[in-house]
Parts: C-alpha cells; structure tokens; sequence
C-alpha cells in the first residue's frame, strides 16, 4: 500500500484528520529527535522540542501553504525555532549523553569513535547557532542547500557562507585537539 504523500498528510492534518497526524508523526519522529539532539546536545531537552514542535503542527497546520515550501522544509523551519527558544529558556544543568556507536567491533574502535563523536559534538555546540543549524540541516539531515536556507530564512549563498564558516571553525576546533 502507498503511503501518502506529505502534502496529502498536511491537507488531511489541516482539516483535523487525527489519524494523518499520526502517520506524520511516525514519518519524522526520528528525523526531528535527531535534529533537535544535535542542536542542543541533549536527549532529554530534544525530547521535549519534538513534542512542542508536533504540538506546533497540530496547532498551526493551516499556516502551512503549498505553494510557500515543501513540507519537511516548514517542519524544520519550526523544529529549528523552537530550539533556538529553548535555548533562550534558562533551564537546570543537564548532562547530555551520547549515542552508542553499533557499529564498532572492538573497545578500542569504540572508545575512538564515541571520543570523536563527543569532540565533533563538543565543537558543534561552541559554533554560533546559525552555522551549527546550517551544518547540522545539510550535513546531518541531508537538505540541500536551499531547503536549509529557506528554514534558516537566508539566501543560497548566505548559507554556504554560514557552512564555510562552520566547518573552518570545527576543522580549527578539532585538529587543535589531536
């Protein structure tokens, strides 16, 4: 059986189609929770932007319009402001916690990669938010460069800027710590 299209969920969604909200959920669950980790280097506060953000959908869905960008595109756009308010919330201290690397065969590939991954999300964190939400939309969720400028709301070459930028900054970070 196919499954609908995006635009199909959203004009279902926009008329309070509880079931194609279910089906959109399940479609970016993953994507989204990993998005907003890597934006703010914890599980725990990226849990909570998911929610706010798909409660954000369910809310504003007939601000979506077909013609002003595709779907996903509008959903990061929201996933990313709402990161970047819960970074602006004074909140507790919390530790973030690392994924496990399954794919490591040995301790000592293991160690190696959950050291670089710690480093490489160390030196994303210390980034401006503009260049860590340009690196993680094309680098991490794979958009292309104008489907990240249109969430970040900059041109093209706006954001290849803010890329460049970003990965001379960890490139910097990261050689500085071998």
């Amino acid at each position: 059986m196919e499954q609908p299209s995006d635009e199909v969920l959203m004009l279902a969604i926009q008329k309070g189609d509880q079931q194609a909200f279910q089906q959109f959920v399940d479609r970016y669950m993953v994507a989204l929770h990993k998005f907003a980790q890597r934006m703010l280097g914890n599980t725990s506060d990226a849990d909570d932007v998911v929610q706010e953000t798909f409660l954000r959908v369910w809310q504003k869905s007939t601000t979506w319009q077909t013609d002003k960008a595709k779907v996903s595109t509008w959903l990061h756009r929201i996933t990313h402001n709402v990161c970047i308010d819960w970074q602006r919330k004074p909140k507790l201290s919390t530790v973030a916690l690392t994924e496990i690397e399954e794919t490591a065969t040995t301790a000592n590939e293991f160690l190696h990669t959950e050291m670089m991954a710690r480093q490489v999300e160390q030196a994303l964190q210390q980034l401006p938010e503009r260049q860590r939400s340009a690196l993680i939309l094309c680098y991490y969720q794979g958009m292309r460069n104008c489907e990240a400028a249109q969430v970040l709301n900059v041109n093209v070459p706006a954001l290849e800027s803010l890329l460049a930028r970003g990965r001379k900054y960890l490139k910097k970070v990261l050689v500085n710590q071998d």
